[in-house]
């Protein structure tokens, strides 16, 4: 594998990772417009530990906090609101968890097309846009009820289409249940760890059944490259999101999916 590929390969995961444009879009895309190899299910696995390692590093207070607050709810048999955030993120797993298992292989045999990518895009970007201008509220992600996690968690599934956008689609389910910006965003980093958790795993059984030759430098560079980047687009992401809205990226959701409509119809 080239550097360069390596070094694309991380930035873009890293940075689309969590921004609500879909990772699994610009990954899919990357090769159909170079002539590059696909990047290997090692190189899969290191992307995922980068980000996974960066979205940790970030929340790691939050996590410790509702870490606590989840074990200590179950010696009183209560859990306040820490320790339902706990709840809530393992509850809103379950959907794609089991969608995973279920039709992993159908999607990525019979979605992974560019007019299936430019359509969610769009669609998911015009929900975007709609939630976030007309339904937006004040709530934080503690004040999230049972309901709203199921509503959630079936929506991340979706994410599972490529174009989709997981952080997408889970920020737009939780601002059309009246959250605010920067807690719908911060709820759907928390629910990112687990599912990268599994993706990653479910990568791993694959790399164990296909041994072979390991480049170490390469696989240590990518994760490095893709924690790096996926760290800072959460910090700034975060910052943008309260002064500009989810707009920009509505914006390049649709203008990207109008010239994949272009190049490829």
């Amino acid at each position: 594998m080239e550097w360069l590929q390596v070094v694309i390969l991380a930035i873009v995961q890293g940075v689309t990772e969590f921004l609500p444009i879909s990772s699994s879009a610009h990954l899919v895309l990357v090769p159909v417009f170079s002539d590059w190899d696909d990047q290997g299910l090692a190189m899969d696995v290191a992307l995922h530990v980068g980000t996974l390692t960066a979205v940790v590093t970030y929340f790691r207070k939050d996590i410790q906090t509702v870490t606590f607050a989840w074990f200590v709810g179950f010696a009183g048999y209560r859990w306040d609101a820490d320790g339902r955030l706990g709840w809530w993120i393992i509850i809103g797993t379950v959907p794609v968890g089991l969608a995973g298992l279920l039709f992993r292989d159908w999607v990525a045999i019979g979605l992974r097309s560019p007019l299936v990518i430019a359509a969610a895009l769009i669609g998911f970007g015009v929900l975007l846009a709609y939630a976030d201008w007309c339904r937006r509220g004040e709530r934080s992600e503690r004040d999230l009820k049972l309901v709203d996690v199921l509503w959630i968690g079936g929506a991340q599934s979706l994410a599972l289409i490529p174009g989709t956008s997981r952080s997408g689609i889970t920020m737009t389910a939780a601002l059309l249940l009246g959250l605010n910006r920067a807690a719908a965003a911060r709820f759907s980093f928390l629910l990112s760890i687990p599912v990268i958790v599994l993706a990653g795993g479910l990568e791993v059984l694959g790399l164990v059944s296909e041994p072979g030759a390991v480049n170490w430098m390469v696989l240590i560079v990518g994760a490095l490259l893709a924690g790096v980047s996926a760290y800072l687009t959460i910090h700034y992401f975060l910052k943008v999101i309260t002064k500009m809205g989810m707009q920009p990226f509505v914006i390049y959701r649709v203008v990207l999916g109008v010239l994949l409509l272009w190049f490829f119809v």
